[in-house]
């Protein structure tokens, strides 16, 4: 294929087998995991694709909610640059972006359409856009409110990477005219999450979530509801901006943050955790989080909402367990046997731990790159 056949956002540049990849990621955040889960995404990718020797510049914007709580400031996998605003960005990295391979744009970034604009007139290798919120950003675009990317740009980037996966694949690429949309579900760092659950769990139940309008009800009635009808059994939740947690039941223990590194320690301490998804990825189906990989890969057994493709992650009954009502979750709180609750704990570990760690997606990725460029690195 020659240069002036590919299309646009597609390297035409020399071949990259044989040498690393530079990468350069525009993301939420990776420095600060307080209220969302962009951080533990970015992080375990970008240490994956460490380990396997490309170079990665991390481009953040410096924001005060994020500045006030950031709990991996210099991660020793990438350099980490913040930048004030976009004419910083472009004054100080634009050579950056221009040089790298593989420049990726994330989803929710400040600014995003205008921080797309440019990396597409700027970058000369290939352009992607990595949608960790996919549903959420079609429906945005749909109702012409999305801020961080436009209808229009998504032909420019040369491989739109979806958080979904599924029939949302097709339309990104029939509706919205994506060139390539390829599914790069979120992933568990091993590293921090394969530690296996404890001996002694001191909770029945546990969520871990920050608070969103559209998981409350299940928040209610696949915990909550349980805690009230329950006294004797111990609950837990954990994520910030959870109002009004003073009404909760009494047994219902509120943890406002934990940092990655806490994670599997609040995992561990849990009989089983509760898995609950927005509303737009319940509609998209084929959403698996990166918190229920996490609980998964610590062995701790998972309640999870019912959405369409959670059985090509994990087998329900088996590796997951489902729930509609707060009679379900009690049920398995109380009768289900010890050793089937262990069992399908460690049949989750294995599955994830088999297809779903970060050097699954860093070579996935890899694997993409290659498509669209015809070589591979």
């Amino acid at each position: 294929m020659k240069a002036q056949d590919l299309p646009p956002g597609v390297a035409a540049g020399p071949p990259l087998a044989g040498r690393p990849l530079r990468i350069a990621i525009l993301g939420l955040s990776i420095t600060s995991s307080w209220g969302n889960g962009h951080a533990t995404t970015w992080r375990a990718l970008v240490r994956a694709l460490a380990q396997r020797e490309h170079d990665l510049l991390f481009l953040e914007r410096d924001v005060p909610w994020y500045a006030s709580h950031r709990d991996l400031p210099d991660p020793p996998f990438c350099r980490t640059a913040l930048y004030d605003d976009l004419g910083m960005l472009q004054q100080r990295w634009g050579e950056a972006v221009a040089g790298a391979d593989l420049v990726i744009v994330g989803s929710f970034v400040p600014e995003g359409i205008a921080v797309g604009d440019w990396v597409q007139r700027q970058a000369r290798g290939l352009t992607a856009f990595y949608d960790i919120d996919t549903p959420v950003t079609l429906s945005a675009l749909a109702q012409g409110t999305c801020t961080y990317l436009s209808r229009g740009q998504l032909p420019g980037y040369g491989l739109y990477l979806s958080f979904t996966g599924g029939p949302i694949l097709a339309r990104l690429e029939d509706d919205f005219g994506a060139q390539a949309a390829r599914v790069l579900y979120c992933a568990v760092d091993p590293h921090l999450h394969a530690a296996g659950g404890a001996a002694d769990p001191t909770h029945d139940l546990g969520y871990m979530g920050t608070h969103s309008d559209d998981r409350s009800a299940g928040l209610d009635a696949l915990l909550l509801a349980p805690a009230r009808r329950w006294r004797a059994g111990r609950f837990t939740v954990a994520g910030p901006n959870h109002p009004r947690t003073e009404t909760w039941p009494a047994n219902v223990q509120y943890v406002p943050h934990l940092a990655p590194p806490d994670h599997p320690a609040f995992y561990g301490s849990q009989r089983f955790t509760l898995n609950l998804t927005r509303a737009d990825m319940r509609a998209a189906g084929w959403s698996p989080s990166v918190r229920l990989f996490e609980a998964a890969a610590c062995g701790t057994p998972i309640i999870s909402d019912r959405w369409c493709g959670i059985e090509d992650v994990l087998t329900p009954g088996r590796e997951i367990f489902l729930a509609d009502s707060a009679d379900e979750v009690l049920a398995l709180l109380r009768e289900l046997p010890e050793d089937q609750r262990r069992a399908a704990g460690d049949a989750a570990r294995r599955r994830v731990l088999s297809a779903h760690t970060a050097d699954h997606r860093a070579r996935e990725l890899e694997a993409f790159v290659a498509e669209r460029t015809g070589v591979r690195a």
